[in-house]
């Protein structure tokens, strides 16, 4: 009886596990479908390829001299405002900086507020932030039978809220991050199944770094990696970097650390995500190591800097390819993923991943084993590498450049903010080409030795910042680029300068066009075969997100964020005069307070302005007599 008992048990259980799974699927699969709906924008990057990349051409070369504002929204927060909000079914879901606050405004009356969530938050968290209190974006679930539509969102303070997508109301709350330790979030969640996937802020004060998945439905832990330490912490899989082993497999996470450093080793993640249903894995980078004084942390210190590649479902990491091994400039490889299947130099069509780094290097990988297929300079002035071994993985460094103690590294390139930053670029794979917003800003590093304290800045380096070669150092302009990109033969088919960094990336669509934000204040469209400028607006304030598209009762919309801040913006933020604050953005940015002020808010545009106020009884008081 007691075994008829237990295998009723186990076919129940069986039962219940298969309709979980059925359920996950069928959400997953609403998720992805949805995000191929050129109505809506379901998540940071469009898709899951995290491409950017709308097939809407309503909006096209000929046509788009003839953009408007259409309707605009301010959200009262003045701080930088990255990412970009959501499109869902009719509603726009708007997010700002610390306090985070949430807008839902419905796209057929978006004067009107359908509801706002203002969290009440750990003030402290303002003055443990990195680089302005920046927030890069919400995710959705589409819901199922268990729980309601949600907007998920992360806190400053260290927590991650699922709001009622609907209502408003809190559904769960859960801490994610301990900022009496400097454990910050800015990144956007990311939804994959009924997981989801949350990063980790705070290298610059000596945090750990991890990456979390959460239970969609109830904000339960599932699994949790870390970028050091043991290999059972790290989640590595018993066949990690089988198909690559030169990469470094089991025990590095402690062996290339001296003593206990990596306890204190930084590699935390807050940029962006890619997902591949078909390997079920979830691609990410993971930051620099702590210190930034290279001298205080000698070995490899993996498995920081790093592309990895984890099973979504068990956290476990497939493969990790180091970029920059003991990184000594700050180039935290947590920039955009971006997904595509091209054919490589042989003929075989392989399933990409394209990275452009900070390092300056723009890798691209087979997204199945980590192999690495191409690793070019992102601008042919990058300096600290001289190339990348293909056949290894390793860059080739130049020891002019370097920053170790007994050094003074002059004319450095890139700088700490990298050729390329957290903007979220894009992929048009009918042209086969990348459109990447960069840095061209080159620097000057003095290190300096100095003890860890909990929750105290854990830097070490001393920065001025400057143009690049091909900038005006001499009236600090020129510190920006737009290029496009092929990934199989390295070219660039056109670039373009410009006056400040384009820090927020870039969008193209199928109408032949790029748009993009400028630090300056501007949304620009560019030809996306030539790079001619076609059009651009002034925005109230500069712009470090990235514009989206969509259509609502036929129109196509343009929307982006404005509001100027970041780490570029930190000296206008902040009010900065030493050109070594802001860990050397003030003095690189010092032209940017005359060509633009803060402001917080989205700018929504279309052809001629077509908007739902063009009837203008809409949105009128229809009471009274």
């Amino acid at each position: 009886m007691k075994k008829l008992r237990a295998t009723t048990s186990l076919t129940a259980i069986l039962s219940v596990m298969m309709l979980a799974c059925v359920g996950v699927a069928k959400a997953n699969d609403t998720l992805d479908k949805m995000s191929n709906d050129d109505s809506n924008w379901v998540m940071p990057g469009k898709d899951y390829h995290s491409d950017n990349y709308s097939k809407l051409n309503q909006i096209n070369t000929d046509n788009v001299k003839n953009l408007k504002a259409a309707w605009t929204f301010s959200t009262g927060l003045l701080n930088g405002h990255e990412g970009a909000p959501l499109v869902v079914d009719g509603v726009m879901y708007v997010h700002t900086s610390f306090p985070n606050v949430t807008f839902a405004l419905g796209l057929d009356d978006p004067g009107k507020i359908l509801w706002q969530d203002k969290p009440k938050q750990n003030p402290a968290a303002r003055s443990v932030a990195c680089c302005d209190i920046v927030n890069r974006g919400l995710a959705y679930w589409p819901g199922d039978s268990k729980t309601p539509p949600l907007i998920l969102k992360t806190l400053l303070d260290g927590h991650i809220v699922a709001l009622n997508a609907k209502t408003g109301e809190t559904v769960w709350k859960m801490e994610n991050s301990d900022i009496k330790v400097g454990s910050t979030l800015t990144i956007a969640p990311y939804v994959v199944k009924d997981k989801v996937i949350v990063g980790s802020s705070g290298a610059e004060l000596g945090v750990r770094g991890y990456v979390t998945a959460y239970d969609v439905h109830t904000g339960e832990q599932v699994w949790r990696a870390y970028a050091t330490g043991s290999d059972k912490d790290m989640l590595l899989a018993s066949d990690f970097n089988i198909k690559n082993p030169h990469y470094g497999q089991k025990g590095l996470g402690l062996s290339t650390w001296e003593g206990d450093a990596w306890k204190i080793g930084g590699g935390t993640n807050w940029g962006w995500y890619a997902f591949d249903p078909k390997t079920n894995l979830i691609y990410f980078g993971t930051g620099n190591p702590a210190p930034w004084n290279e001298t205080m942390r000698p070995g490899d210190n993996k498995w920081t800097m790093t592309i990895f590649g984890r099973d979504v479902d068990t956290g476990q990491a497939k493969f990790g390819y180091q970029k920059t091994p003991h990184d000594e400039w700050d180039y935290a490889g947590v920039n955009v993923m971006m997904l595509s299947e091209q054919k490589d130099k042989d003929g075989k069509v392989r399933s990409l991943l394209t990275h452009p780094d900070r390092n300056g290097i723009v890798y691209t990988l087979d997204r199945t084993n980590g192999d690495l297929v191409s690793a070019n300079k992102i601008d042919d002035t990058v300096n600290v590498f001289k190339t990348v071994d293909l056949k290894s993985g390793v860059p080739v460094r130049d020891p002019e450049y370097g920053t170790r103690m007994d050094h003074q590294g002059k004319d450095i390139c890139p700088s700490a903010m990298g050729y390329h930053n957290q903007g979220h670029d894009s992929y048009d794979p009918n042209k086969q080409l990348f459109f990447m917003g960069i840095n061209h800003i080159c620097m000057d590093w003095e290190p300096f030795m100095l003890p860890y304290r909990a929750g105290q800045f854990f830097v070490g380096a001393t920065l001025n910042m400057y143009p690049g070669p091909k900038g005006d150092r001499q009236n600090y302009e020129g510190l920006g680029q737009i290029k496009a990109y092929n990934a199989i033969s390295g070219q660039f088919k056109w670039e373009k300068m410009e006056r400040f960094a384009v820090w927020g990336g870039t969008m193209a669509t199928a109408g032949n066009l790029v748009f993009y934000g400028t630090l300056d204040g501007f949304i620009k469209a560019r030809n996306s075969d030539t790079g001619e400028l076609l059009w651009k607006f002034k925005l109230p304030s500069g712009a470090i997100g990235y514009p989206i598209t969509y259509t609502h009762g036929g129109t196509q919309y343009i929307a982006i964020y404005y509001g100027v801040g970041g780490w570029p913006g930190v000296g206008l933020v902040f009010d900065l005069q030493d050109p070594t604050a802001g860990l050397g953005a003030v003095g690189a940015f010092k032209k940017l307070a005359n060509y633009t002020q803060m402001g917080g808010g989205v700018m929504v545009f279309s052809l001629n302005g077509k908007s739902p106020y063009d009837d203008v009884n809409v949105g009128e008081y229809q009471g009274g007599k």
